[in-house]
């Protein structure tokens, strides 16, 4: 059987499709490769013929679902780009289907688990943050203890998935200046 010119290309593309859906919705080591490439009616064998391991899968993965989002969010944050990407982001669609949404609150938390830093979530927290920037924390009365606890466990979670040592350090010095405990007694 003869294959067009650009099929391994295709195949490829198709590959890393699959796998950034599973890894933002069932994780890193939760995703199988022998599942994946059953999935695309492919041989776990025919995986090497694309990738030299996992870990090239999922950084060409974790590359293409930054992509992928920062594109959705091209069109509404040009209006009102803090607003878009809030509005968006924290919306019940964006947290019910992790599959198609940013891959950083899946993958952020496994890769500084695995010790693998990624320069791609380096260069998409480095995008969402300048799209953010001109934002100001005003919680509700009440809800400054679970808007504290979330940007601390955010912040120590994109802290260990980003590989440069400064943004790890600046990102915990940021929220950490951010966060105002109240005076001492």
């Amino acid at each position: 059987m003869r294959y067009s010119s650009n099929h391994k290309a295709e195949t490829r593309q198709r590959i890393i499709g699959e796998a950034a859906r599973r890894f933002r919705k069932d994780g890193i080591e939760g995703t199988g490769l022998v599942p994946l490439m059953k999935a695309l009616g492919l041989t776990h064998g025919g995986f090497y013929a694309h990738f030299q391991s996992k870990d090239a899968l999922v950084q060409a993965s974790l590359e293409a679902a930054a992509e992928q989002t920062l594109e959705r969010w091209q069109a509404p944050a040009a209006a009102t780009p803090a607003r878009a990407v809030i509005d968006h982001y924290l919306s019940a669609q964006h947290r019910d289907e992790p599959g198609e949404g940013c891959p950083l609150p899946t993958l952020a938390a496994e890769l500084g688990l695995r010790g693998q830093p990624s320069a791609t979530a380096d260069a998409m927290v480095a995008r969402m943050t300048a799209l953010l920037a001109d934002c100001k924390l005003a919680a509700a009365p009440g809800d400054e203890g679970i808007v504290a606890l979330a940007a601390m466990v955010g912040a120590l979670t994109l802290a260990r998935a980003v590989s440069d040592p400064a943004a790890s350090d600046g990102i915990l010095a940021a929220v950490r200046a951010a966060l105002q405990p109240p005076p001492e007694a």
